[in-house]
């Protein structure tokens, strides 16, 4: 049996991808907005040894990130995004938020309890409605595009396929130069993959134990 991976299902997956398409409402809303956000990130302070890390200068670019760079990026994201999304947007992302970040925190636990465990589970319900609710109402709610990075990513991307002979007709990635439209999409295998980290730990423990985490951070000692 596969266990879980929570750097790659979360930090790397589902987090990620909700906090790209928080920046692209923001940039939705006023790109100076963006700015703001990365400002509000600039000013946080390390915090003990590697835990809260020195921020990027533009976190929204999500250039060059680990995942412990988005696992700090969770911890510190409530103050930060705070009135920059308009009401009732904003509370409904600040829940959002805040359901993601106690999950990840139980799910990261090191000793567990049946309790724990537990609750786990709940948070892992309430997660699962909080993300169906951004989908349907939060993110329908703004008309959002591609940032410039991914805009610059995808034209590439289309030109090496041209270059290398590739499809001759337009794809559906194939649609102009310009920033095109760009949803949040749900159907991701990583989001299913959540609910099963409670049966995980029940079985073969805590997450840090079977973690590649772990061993990437062995590589780069």
């Amino acid at each position: 049996m596969l266990v879980v991976d929570l750097m790659h299902e979360f930090e790397l997956g589902v987090w990620k991808a909700v906090f790209a398409h928080l920046v692209r409402i923001l940039e939705s809303i006023n790109p100076d907005v963006v700015l703001e956000l990365n400002r509000r990130f600039r000013e946080i302070p390390v915090f003990g040894r590697s835990t809260i890390r020195r921020f990027a200068s533009n976190v929204s670019e999500m250039k060059k990130m680990a995942a412990r760079d988005f696992e700090d990026i969770l911890q510190c994201c409530i103050p930060c995004i705070e009135g920059l999304i308009p009401t009732p947007y904003g509370a409904q992302i600040l829940d959002l938020i805040y359901s993601l970040a106690s999950w990840h925190a139980l799910a990261k636990l090191r000793m567990h309890t049946e309790s724990s465990r537990q609750l786990l589970d709940q948070w892992t319900t309430i997660i699962g409605r909080d993300l169906r609710h951004f989908q349907e109402v939060v993110c329908e709610a703004f008309n959002t595009r591609e940032t410039d990075r991914e805009c610059a990513a995808r034209n590439r991307a289309e030109a090496r396929r041209k270059a290398a002979g590739g499809a001759t007709e337009p794809g559906p990635q194939s649609r102009g130069v310009g920033r095109q439209p760009r949803k949040f999409n749900l159907l991701r295998i990583k989001v299913h993959l959540l609910g099963y980290y409670a049966s995980s730990v029940k079985e073969h423990g805590s997450t840090d134990s079977y973690s590649t985490q772990t061993v990437r951070a062995l590589i780069v000692l």
